[in-house]
């Protein structure tokens, strides 16, 4: 059902205003891309038929409490942050086919071991590979939009049409789990291991028998050093900021992940696990049917105007979360729909908000930067634990919805750099410049 109405809105966006053009533009995208894409949505579709149940994984198989499942959760997350962002830097350097390959394959791995993992300390390396295969490739395969898609318009439709896939997966993947017995099932993570496996042998075909993948295995800045991004990051004081920002963001959103199945899963919700499959569920499908809308209705603002409604939306989320009874299942779908929404518009204007501030020979190094998010989206489980454990439920979210203030200063406050500081400051050259020094 959600499938069909996902394809019954695509077929009508040119009917709601939305221009032909643009779906024009995707039928033109390059093989490399529609790898990714499709990658994308096998790869994340089998992910959400378990993943989210992990948490309950641990509580029964080891009788673990939300602090400690958090600490495993946050902490194997936290290890692939800073290899995320040199992964980007190296593929600035030496292109993005090793990196998309190596990432692939060591999540074929990581998920093929947790499907198998017996002991709690097998599912700890099998869950922190898991965060480091993901922060290889991700970066690269972000900057391959930018490599292989000159122009600005269709590169962002391109971001947003993988942003939608991968919902459409989201919510699929629930859907098809339960439906054929699978959800919460530990062996189905051996689906996410295969989804991976093809992605990585998509990509080895890819760039050795296409044009773009030709095209995109050359594009490299052998003169970049990590030295040098370094500086240059640091002289684009508004990217610094947005990336503070961002991280806020992710690690108030993320609440409504692991941290939400811990409080209902130590509150004894009444079926808890129709509940978390049903928020899943509410939230894929919100993005599915929303996001071109959205995006329609907000083209006229700019990228941080869209963000600033996005977090006003976020916040009246936690305010609902915060006071929603434990006992009430459809007030928990009905705060999911809101959070939804402030990520359906969100999530898509952030990558695009770091393809506009990149400079071009640095493209896989700005959004290895977004790496860094992983400390608000990996800290979350960790803080929500103890929060939970110590203060209760509403606590943590009348805390996330204060942190949405703060998030609304440093938007504001970034936009007194973004004069001095975008990417029309750095030179292409910046990258020797700074080894020289």
């Amino acid at each position: 059902m959600v499938l069909a109405s996902g394809f019954f809105f695509a077929v009508k966006l040119g009917e709601i205003g939305m221009d032909r053009q643009w779906w024009q533009s995707l039928y033109n995208l390059p093989p490399l891309i529609w790898i990714v894409l499709v990658g994308s949505f096998f790869g994340r579709g089998t992910y959400f038929m378990v993943w989210p149940f992990l948490a309950i994984l641990l509580h029964e198989k080891f009788a673990l409490g939300p602090a400690n499942i958090g600490l495993i959760l946050s902490v194997s997350a936290m290890v692939a942050t800073l290899l995320g962002f040199y992964a980007g830097t190296l593929s600035d350097r030496y292109g993005r086919r090793n990196l998309l390959i190596l990432g692939t394959a060591i999540n074929t791995c990581a998920f093929a071991l947790l499907a198998l993992a017996d002991s709690l300390s097998a599912f700890i390396v099998s869950i922190t590979l898991c965060s480091i295969g993901r922060a290889i490739w991700e970066a690269p395969a972000s900057a391959l939009f930018g490599d292989l898609i000159p122009e600005q318009r269709s590169r962002e439709l391109a971001l947003q049409f993988r942003y939608f896939l991968i919902n459409v997966g989201a919510a699929l993947g629930p859907i098809v789990g339960v439906w054929a017995g699978l959800s919460a099932q530990q062996s189905t993570f051996s689906l996410t291991a295969a989804s991976y496996l093809f992605l990585c042998l998509g990509f080895v075909w890819a760039f050795r028998y296409t044009k773009s993948g030709l095209a995109a295995k050359v594009k490299r800045n052998p003169a970049t050093s990590f030295r040098a991004t370094l500086r240059v990051l640091h002289r684009d004081r508004a990217f610094l900021i947005v990336v503070l920002a961002n991280i806020l963001t992710l690690f108030i959103y993320a609440h409504m992940d692991s941290s939400l199945v811990q409080y209902l899963t130590q509150s004894s919700a009444p079926g808890l696990i129709q509940l978390i499959s049903s928020m899943i569920l509410v939230n894929a499908t919100t993005i599915i049917l929303l996001q071109f809308p959205l995006l329609k209705l907000m083209g006229g603002l700019s990228v941080n105007h869209r963000i600033i409604i996005g977090i006003f939306v976020l916040a009246a989320g936690q305010v609902w979360f915060a006071i929603n009874p434990v006992h009430w299942f459809y007030g928990w779908l009905g705060a999911a729909f809101v959070v939804s929404v402030a990520e359906t518009i969100l999530f898509p204007t952030m990558s695009i908000q770091v393809d506009r501030m990149a400079p071009d020979h640095l493209r896989g190094s700005y959004f290895g930067a977004t790496s860094f998010y992983t400390f608000g989206w990996s800290s979350a489980p960790l803080v929500g634990g103890f929060v939970i454990e110590w203060l209760g439920g509403s606590a943590l979210y009348w805390g996330t919805f204060l942190l949405c203030g703060v998030v609304l200063y440093l938007y504001r406050f970034s936009s007194q750099f973004e004069r001095v500081s975008g990417p029309a400051a750095v030179p292409a050259n910046a990258g020797e410049e700074a080894a020289n020094t």
